[in-house]
């Protein structure tokens, strides 16, 4: 008798297609609105909704009905392309860690995994001022294009008559990226921007996005998703706990406190929603008052923290004028390096603010806590249980 090695195991083939997507992702509330199966979609035949209280895709056949799509059938099955690319079908975490990382997180790492944990911000003052908290993204984007990593970048641009209605954006060059700095808090699926990218013949892309936007290329890559995914060669991952409707700003702004939003110079979240006015007044909103106005997308997500970026960052510290930057990949760590070394940036170890390294953390929690139970349990793995209140005593005899 030989002994001779066990074959690997083969893979299942992968059927599931539109019908399953719409079944397990948009029906049941996981669908971020990331539009990765738009973007990717070769039959071009899933439209999507950017507008208020909507922000997911559909199927444009109307004929055939909302969950049919007969595109590729034949004798591999049918076209499976859009559930390929979807960060939140099946055991999407695993794959994005897989691909990235060579291994998935150990369950203690609520904030994914990384490299290195930094502080950062713009050297350049023009650049410091207009961006957000330091301008590190703002400069991270400028130098990957003049050092020739990319060609162009997808971005939340805003439209030309609301300064503070978003939009999917291409920027290629240090003024357009400045005049789409800044936070909106409002969602904005920013890989929609990708066919204008491809028709101007762009092929070396950044995408900058939340979480939901950018474990979709890594997942597309794992999954074998099509070339659609080629063009992403660095994603940058924005730290958020969630995103708010449109209709924040009149229902809530200005119906109770008179803040117009064309009159908005400035918003931040930290602790409470910062808003500066063009007239230089400031003002904080409670963000127990802004929940009604979370967007749906926003209600299942477990990735506070970008785990799946090249680089992710945030402003959760004590200060406005540094961003959390959490390095993940080696080309994020190549970067970031390069640009520290050149003078581009400065930074500090992040541990030095004890704010950002706790919330860090504690956000990451609860964002994962949200994740249902019925779905893939990978996101929820080794997440705490919220700790129990203390009931009150009883009032003395």
């Amino acid at each position: 008798m030989t002994d001779t090695a066990a074959a690997p195991a083969k893979s299942e083939r992968w059927t599931a297609q539109w019908r399953e997507l719409k079944a397990e992702v948009v029906d049941t509330g996981l669908c971020t609105g990331c539009s990765a199966c738009v973007v990717t979609c070769p039959h071009d035949v899933i439209g999507y909704e950017h507008e208020e209280g909507k922000y997911l895709p559909f199927h444009l056949e109307e004929s055939l009905g909302a969950d049919n799509c007969i595109h590729g059938f034949g004798e591999e099955g049918g076209c499976t392309t859009c559930t390929r690319a979807c960060p939140r079908f099946r055991a999407w975490e695993p794959a994005a860690d897989m691909h990235l990382f060579g291994k998935v997180r150990e369950p203690d790492e609520m904030a994914g995994m990384w490299r290195k944990l930094l502080l950062t911000r713009a050297s350049d003052t023009t650049v410091h001022d207009i961006g957000q908290d330091g301008g590190f993204v703002s400069s991270m984007l400028i130098w990957l294009k003049e050092h020739d990593y990319i060609e162009a970048a997808l971005v939340s641009g805003v439209e030309d008559d609301d300064r503070w209605k978003a939009k999917p954006q291409v920027v290629t060059n240090r003024e357009e990226i400045l005049a789409t700095a800044g936070s909106r808090y409002t969602y904005c699926a920013n890989p929609l921007a990708l066919p204008e990218a491809r028709e101007r013949g762009f092929e070396r892309l950044a995408l900058v996005g939340m979480g939901c936007q950018t474990s979709s290329p890594p997942t597309m890559w794992d999954r074998k998703a099509g070339k659609v995914s080629k063009p992403f060669l660095f994603n940058i991952g924005l730290l958020c706990s969630k995103t708010f409707d449109d209709a924040i700003f009149t229902e809530l702004f200005e119906a109770k406190y008179g803040l117009k939003k064309q009159n908005m110079k400035k918003m931040n979240i930290k602790g409470v929603f910062q808003i500066w006015m063009d007239d230089g007044s400031y003002h904080e909103i409670d963000l127990k008052e802004c929940h009604a106005w979370t967007r749906k997308g926003c209600m299942h997500c477990p990735d506070f923290a970008a785990e799946h970026a090249d680089i992710s960052t945030g402003g959760i510290g004590e200060d406005n004028d540094w961003t959390l930057t959490i390095v993940r990949t080696e080309l994020g760590e190549e970067v970031i390096d390069r640009m520290i070394a050149d003078g581009s940036i400065e930074a500090k170890p992040a541990q030095e603010d004890e704010t950002a390294m706790r919330l860090l953390r504690l956000l990451s929690i609860v964002s994962r806590r949200r994740w249902p139970n019925d779905a893939d349990p990978a996101p929820a793995i080794g997440v705490p249980p919220p700790k129990k209140k203390k009931a009150a005593a009883a009032p003395k005899p």
